[in-house]
């Protein structure tokens, strides 16, 4: 009797034993998964006191007038600069206008649109060889309304290109309500462009930088020490023509004209303005290509100076183009590449005999801040 009842005792005690060994393990464990639950869960920001405000998500300006980070290749357009050709269309639109001269003391402008479709855009003027330079050196689609023999030889060697001789009815069209001359009648709808050069194969993404680099937040050219005041630019390119710009320090742009009339826009009938100007000279002769039409050479490959003219200073500048297809690279005097401000930019690539003339208003004008 005495054995049996040990061998209970014992037997509770193993049993016991047993039980207080299984609760220890089921506390490790609950107590391990708590732990790991915490370190997996996310940790709760403390809630501010009243006394705390929360703080406000830091946001980086951005640039507006193109997206820096798209691939998307620009449209470079053709524009006609004959006098009777005015007032141009969907000029405002452009991110980058070029103005050089042509035969007869005639300027022309080439338009660059990026991520930008305007309907109406012109008038479109023929190509000159000299301008697909600077189509290239932005890797753009070339829209022009016919050409010059130099031009379509270099369109021949494989630059993707619309011609509104062929396209004229579709992408390219004339607007017969205008009172001028005919050949001062043809526009370009970019929205149906972009869907023909898609359809084309044109649309791959551009294998260039942009070729300015841009500043989100202002740029101001007064603390460089080789500023100038800037409120007037004349540049006399022909006695036929002359472009001038005059600075609205209200809106930080310079207001844009041509042979003393404001350059407008033919739809909207406002002025165009510029936020940046570059400008600069190269050298131009008359071609001897047999037809006597006055076609022009310009010898852009090479370097030079010149000016960036913004926010009503001017600085001086560089600029050098080592080849056609390459991209002309304008920089301080220091050598460090230039800055531009956030907003459209005009190139004034002028002949070599122009008198570049920036001046200072004479009468003092206060500005409300």
């Amino acid at each position: 009797m005495g054995e049996g009842r040990r061998a209970n005792q014992k037997t509770k005690k193993s049993k016991k034993g047993l039980i207080i060994s299984v609760v220890v393990i089921l506390l490790i464990i609950a107590v391990a998964g708590i732990i790991l639950v915490m370190q997996i869960m996310p940790k709760k920001e403390a809630e501010p006191t009243a006394n705390e405000q929360p703080e406000e998500e830091v946001v980086e300006p951005k640039v507006q007038i193109v997206d820096v980070n798209s691939k998307t290749r620009p449209y470079a357009v053709m524009i006609n600069n004959n006098h009777s050709a005015w007032p141009q269309c969907g000029l405002q639109d452009a991110y980058l206008v070029y103005e050089i001269i042509a035969e007869g003391g005639i300027t022309r402008m080439m338009a660059l649109y990026k991520d930008v479709y305007p309907t109406k855009v012109g008038s479109v003027r023929s190509a000159r060889h000299y301008f697909i330079d600077y189509a290239e050196e932005n890797d753009a689609i070339f829209l022009h309304w016919g050409g010059s023999p130099q031009a379509y030889s270099r369109l021949n060697q494989g630059i993707d290109d619309l011609d509104g001789i062929a396209l004229e009815g579709s992408v390219f069209f004339r607007d017969r309500t205008l009172n001028r001359d005919y050949e001062h009648t043809g526009f370009v709808d970019l929205e149906k462009v972009k869907e023909y050069a898609t359809n084309k194969g044109y649309t791959r993404d551009t294998n260039k930088d942009l070729l300015l680099n841009y500043s989100a937040e202002e740029i101001d050219l007064s603390t460089n020490e080789t500023a100038q005041v800037a409120d007037e630019l004349t540049l006399k390119y022909s006695y036929y023509h002359t472009t001038s710009y005059e600075y609205d320090a209200e809106n930080k742009v310079y207001k844009r004209s041509m042979s003393g009339k404001a350059n407008v826009d033919l739809e909207t009938g406002e002025q165009y303005t510029a936020k940046n100007i570059i400008v600069y000279k190269v050298r131009n002769y008359t071609l001897n290509d047999g037809e006597n039409k006055g076609r022009q050479e310009l010898e852009n490959i090479g370097s030079g100076n010149g000016y960036y003219i913004t926010d009503g200073y001017a600085i001086p500048i560089t600029w050098e183009k080592t080849s056609h297809s390459g991209q002309t690279v304008y920089k301080y005097q220091s050598g460090e590449e230039i800055t531009v401000n956030d907003g459209n930019t005009f190139i004034q690539i002028c002949p070599t005999d122009t008198n570049i003339e920036i001046t200072q208003n004479t009468v003092e004008t206060e500005v409300e801040q």
